[in-house]
């Protein structure tokens, strides 16, 4: 049951990274491609922490991945809003 709800978590991560390379597309900003990057790193996770669950020396090295993903999501808030200031 569990590996049926962690594939869904990395459907879904999976399914909005490729609807925001979408708006990338259509609008060539950066703010989406940075987050259809760090919902693919929080896919990569989510599917790394299924398929190794019996290795616990994996699990570290897991989650500082979501902790990249985060700091991705971040980066790309604080640039989008440095972006928009005037002068």
């Amino acid at each position: 049951m569990r590996d049926l709800i962690s594939g869904a978590i990395v459907m879904g991560y999976v399914v909005a990274a490729l609807h925001f390379l979408k708006f990338w597309k259509r609008t060539n900003d950066r703010l989406f491609v940075l987050f259809a990057g760090a919902f693919a790193l929080l896919a990569g996770q989510r599917a790394g922490l299924s398929l190794l669950s019996g290795q616990p020396d994996t699990h570290l090295y897991l989650y500082l991945t979501r902790v990249l993903a985060f700091l991705v999501i971040i980066y790309a808030i604080i640039d989008k809003n440095r972006a928009a200031r005037p002068g």
